[in-house]
């Protein structure tokens, strides 16, 4: 935890481990993570699994491993708010005490005849204060109750947040509702807020699905400086939502919401989705590409926008192509290898990968491009490749397997030369001799360059694979 007196900037990361860490909260993180370290301070992480029956152990380990894989580290281990119950509770007492909060007896029986009749005259749905002022002595002995937070009538309450601007809300629209429940356990809005003030988070960066609580967190924060001082404000930045491409909030039926789903299903790099992430809702001019370092250096919250940006999955698979393109051989062979299991060869591979990813926008399509090297014979054809391969172009390869066999020097310039020479021989232009060429070779129509395709094969099973081709002339 971090001491009451410490005065640097702290951000903070608050998931609840029900599920995937989604898109949304990869960029929630990212930009408390940018902000702190652009302001030298800490960033910190909470795991909010009071839920006891939808928080899984599961869930905490993905979000954990997509935050790293991200790159985003903490300043501390992570905190637990399941915890820290006794203590989101001795706050709950204290502001009883005091006289900030009270003890509330109705049933749930009466409040939904209350929400009722409010549903029947249209009026707002919220708790009507019945025990506000009300004397205690009036509760049957023994009867369960709540605790509530004893909220401002009068006035009202103004946000000046980073994003959104000054945001006033009349306090007579927030109800006083639940800090502790009957059973004596906390409320989420009761235990973000103590956890906030015992991590030190001076700035909460998150969703503006969040702004309205907010509304409903400070009255506690002030009420709690009130009995112990020391409780300021915290600095808010409402973050816009992302939404898919159609304008709605995003959602499983856009497509993959989960950073490991972006990771091991759409093949996307960790710092193309890093890039990504930062320019959905903040950007610094025209650029597109940037840095962790730089990143660091330019971030901050004037930055954001107000609108909510919109995800676009080919722009972040141009942008992984881009990272791909800069990406070291190795490190992609490697990411490459696993797709394919015991049968790769890495060090073939990571040969392969200066001519592989020249076109490839993710890992994936590395995976299909060199999926040619690892095929065994006889190559399935595509139904492409199939309308190439007759009878005459069988032919054909077979005079040109006779040349290739007399090449001493199984390199992209020799064996061009073969191949152009044998061509205008033939009185053909080259890509007549290579689309067969590429079929016998890979099995299919695309590939990397005919001749890039020879070498990584090498000689013996290139020749291989062309001979096992023009030995079906006639034969079909």
């Amino acid at each position: 935890m971090a001491s009451e007196t410490d005065k640097q900037v702290v951000t903070r990361f608050a998931p609840s481990p029900t599920g995937f860490l989604h898109i949304g909260g990869a960029r929630t993180a990212l930009f408390n993570w940018l902000y702190a370290r652009h302001h030298g301070g800490k960033t910190l992480l909470r795991i909010e699994d009071t839920d006891s029956k939808r928080s899984t152990q599961e869930a905490i380990d993905k979000i954990i491993e997509g935050l790293d894989w991200l790159g985003l580290d903490f300043d501390e281990p992570p905190v637990f708010q399941s915890d820290r119950a006794e203590r989101h509770a001795g706050v709950a007492r204290q502001l009883l005490d005091a006289g900030h909060a009270y003890k509330c007896y109705a049933s749930p029986e009466e409040l939904e005849d209350m929400r009722a009749q409010q549903r029947a005259n249209k009026q707002p749905m919220r708790y009507d204060r019945r025990w506000r002022d009300r004397d205690e002595g009036e509760a049957p002995e023994g009867a369960p109750y709540v605790i509530r937070l004893k909220v401002p009538t009068e006035g009202e309450t103004v946000i000046h947040d980073e994003v959104q601007g000054k945001v006033t809300v009349k306090n007579a629209e927030i109800d006083d509702y639940v800090l502790l429940r009957a059973d004596g356990t906390p409320t989420y809005m009761l235990a973000v807020v103590v956890d906030d003030h015992d991590m030190g988070v001076t700035h909460i960066i998150r969703g503006d699905d969040h702004l309205n609580n907010a509304f409903r967190q400070l009255p506690i924060m002030r009420a709690m400086n009130e009995i112990e001082g020391d409780w300021p404000d915290p600095v808010y930045a409402h973050v816009p939502l992302i939404h898919g491409a159609d304008g709605a909030k995003l959602s499983k039926r856009h497509g993959a919401v989960g950073v490991e789903a972006y990771r091991d299903e759409e093949g996307v790099l960790p710092e193309a989705l890093f890039n990504y992430l930062l320019r959905l809702g903040w950007g610094h001019g025209d650029r597109e590409e940037i840095t962790r370092e730089e990143a660091i250096e330019l971030f901050d919250l004037d930055g954001v926008g107000k609108s909510p940006s919109r995800f676009d999955i080919k722009k972040l698979q141009n942008l992984n192509g881009h990272y791909i393109r800069e990406a070291d051989d190795a490190r992609l062979a490697s990411l490459v290898a696993e797709k394919f299991g015991n049968t790769a060869d890495v060090q073939l591979l990571t040969k392969a990968m200066p001519v592989l990813k020249t076109r490839a926008r993710t890992v994936g399509e590395l995976v299909e491009g060199a999926g040619f090297l690892f095929k065994s014979r006889p190559l399935e054809m595509t139904d492409k490749a199939a309308t190439l391969l007759d009878d005459e172009s069988r032919e054909k390869l077979a005079g040109l397997s006779a040349r290739l066999a007399k090449e001493n020097h199984w390199t992209i310039e020799a064996l061009e030369a073969t191949t152009k020479s044998y061509a205008e021989e033939l009185d053909l232009g080259l890509g007549k001799l290579a689309q067969p060429m590429r079929a016998a070779l890979t099995g299919t129509t695309t590939s990397p360059g005919i001749f890039d395709v020879l070498v990584l094969l090498g000689k013996e099973e290139s020749l291989a694979r062309i001979d096992a081709q023009a030995s079906l002339a006639g034969k079909e």
